[in-house]
């Protein structure tokens, strides 16, 4: 048995090379880099960014189902009810019947959610030329292209 006690180690500098390795690490650094402005930037507007994300979709695919949202956002159903029923509750959605099936209701913004939405998108656009600003264009798309590829 020693009696010399074993030195207590500490750090200087913190070594983040394999966290950095990592695909997942990165993108949430990067993803949280930029949500954190989103959502404050979206305060104004009352928008999380699921709701944005919904009434984008709806902006530019006027009659989208709740369906056809739940697929291109990877939303469970039971999820989008309640966020669809409080963007409704707010006027800026309706849902009016669908032509071709019965069944479905489509997704329209009212005149409010247009106006509203016109007014984001444009900040949401600021806030992605500010946050990719250390990119030149060709690396912001190539680093749009890989990232699809990752989730696609």
């Amino acid at each position: 048995m020693s009696t010399k006690s074993e030195p207590i180690p500490f750090v200087d500098q913190v070594d983040t090379s394999y966290l950095e390795s990592l695909l997942g690490y990165n993108a949430r650094r990067a993803a949280l880099a930029v949500i954190e402005v989103f959502i404050e930037r979206m305060a104004p507007y009352d928008l999380r960014p699921v709701d944005f994300s919904v009434l984008s979709l709806i902006l530019h695919n006027p009659g989208i189902t709740s369906r056809q949202l739940c697929a291109s956002l990877g939303i469970l159903p039971p999820n989008l009810v309640g966020l669809v029923n409080s963007l409704e509750k707010r006027e800026l959605i309706a849902r009016k019947p669908h032509p071709r099936d019965g069944r479905a209701m489509g997704l329209h913004l009212s005149a409010a959610g247009q106006k509203l939405m016109q007014a984001a998108e444009r900040t949401a656009a600021e806030l992605e030329a500010q946050a990719a600003s250390r990119l030149t264009a060709i690396e912001q798309r190539t680093l749009l292209r890989l990232l699809k590829k990752v989730y696609e």
